[in-house]
C-alpha cells in the first residue's frame, strides 16, 4: 500500500480525503487523473463501462498506468461483480497492474471477501494488493461486523459506502440531511472503526452544488468517515479541505503532546490542560491528528 511519513509515536497514515472515481474507458481523463490533486483514484470498471466496452476500457487502462506514474495517489481499481462474465478478466488485469488494493461491488457477506480473496491469489495479483469493499446493499449493512470482521484472513482494508444503490434498494426518499442513511453510515463507520478499516463516505450527486457537496462532507467527518468518493475533480478541493485536520483541533493537539512530554507528567495518566482535564486517551488521538496532517503535509 503507499505509505506516508506520520509522528514517530503514531502509526503511519496514508490520507484518503477524496476518492475520485475515473471511468476505465476514458483516455482523456485518465490522463487528467495525474494532475489532480485528490489522494485515491479509483479506476471503475463497473458502473461506469458499458458492456460492450469492457475489454477496450481494460486495455485503456493498462496502457495509462504503463505511460506514466500516479505520483502519490492511491490506485485502487473497482472490478465488476462476482457473478459477472468480466469478473475474471478484471482480476488477470488486476495481476498486470501495479495497485494498491481491488475494491469489489456487492459485497454481501464475508463469504464474497473471503472468495474475492481466493481468486485474487489464483490470478496471481500480488499479495501487497488489499481488498476494498463495496457497501451499497441492504445485505450489507445488516452483515457489516461479520464483513469486516473477515479482515484478519483476507487483506480487506477499507469499506467504500455505496449511496446510490442503498437508496434504490431501501426505496428511501433522499433528503438534504441524508436522514434515512443514518444507521446505515454510522455502523459501517462503527464496524470500521472494530476492525481497524478505512471508511469512506458515498457520493454527492449534484455536481454543481458547492454549498451542498461541504454539508454533505462535513456530515460525513463528523459520522467518522475518513473521507468520501466524489464523481468530479470539481469536487475533490472541497472534500479534501473537510476532511484535513482543523487548524484549531490540530493546534489542541499539539498543546497535549507538549504537555505529556513534559517529565513531570511523564507517568501520569490525566492530566490538566487549559482548564480541561486530558488522559492518554486524548494523547493517542492528538498523535493521531499531528500523524494526519503531516502526511498531507508531504502531498
Amino acid at each position: 500500500m503507499v505509505k506516508n511519513p506520520a509522528s514517530s509515536s503514531a502509526p503511519a497514515i496514508c490520507p484518503r480525503r477524496s476518492a475520485l472515481y475515473m471511468p476505465a474507458s476514458n483516455e482523456r481523463a485518465l490522463a487528467k487523473a495525474r494532475t489532480l490533486d485528490c489522494d485515491v483514484v479509483i479506476f471503475d470498471l463497473e458502473d461506469a463501462v458499458a458492456p460492450d466496452t469492457k475489454e477496450v476500457a481494460r486495455e485503456t487502462l493498462a496502457q495509462a498506468l504503463a505511460e506514466a506514474d500516479y505520483g502519490h495517489r492511491e490506485l485502487v481499481l473497482r472490478v465488476n461483480g462476482r457473478d459477472t462474465p468480466w469478473f475474471a478478466d478484471d482480476l488477470a488485469l488486476a495481476a498486470r497492474l501495479s495497485l494498491d488494493a481491488v475494491l469489489l461491488p456487492k459485497v454481501g457477506s464475508p463469504d464474497d471477501v473471503h472468495a474475492l480473496a481466493e481468486s485474487m491469489a489464483a490470478m496471481g495479483v500480488a499479495k501487497t494488493v488489499a481488498l476494498w469493499a463495496m457497501i451499497e446493499t441492504p445485505a450489507a449493512i445488516l452483515a457489516l461486523g461479520d464483513i469486516a470482521g473477515s479482515a484478519s484472513d483476507t487483506g480487506l482494508s477499507a469499506f467504500v459506502v455505496g449511496t446510490n444503490d442503498l437508496a434504490k434498494d431501501m426505496r428511501l426518499q433522499a433528503d438534504a440531511e441524508r436522514t434515512a442513511f443514518q444507521m446505515a453510515l454510522s455502523t459501517t463507520v462503527m464496524a470500521a472503526r472494530a476492525h481497524g478499516l478505512v471508511a469512506l463516505d458515498g457520493v454527492f450527486n449534484g455536481i454543481g452544488d458547492a454549498d451542498g457537496l461541504v454539508r454533505e462532507a462535513e456530515q460525513g467527518r463528523r459520522l467518522g468517515f475518513d473521507g468520501k468518493t466524489v464523481i468530479h475533480p470539481s469536487q475533490i478541493e472541497a472534500c479534501n479541505q473537510v476532511f484535513a485536520p482543523d487548524p484549531d483541533a490540530l493546534t489542541e493537539a499539539h498543546a497535549i503532546i507538549a504537555a505529556f512530554a513534559e517529565p513531570d507528567n511523564a507517568d501520569k495518566g490525566v492530566i490538566s490542560l487549559n482548564g480541561k482535564m486530558v488522559e492518554r486517551l486524548h494523547l493517542a488521538e492528538a498523535e493521531r491528528l499531528v500523524a494526519e496532517a503531516e502526511a498531507i503535509a508531504t502531498r
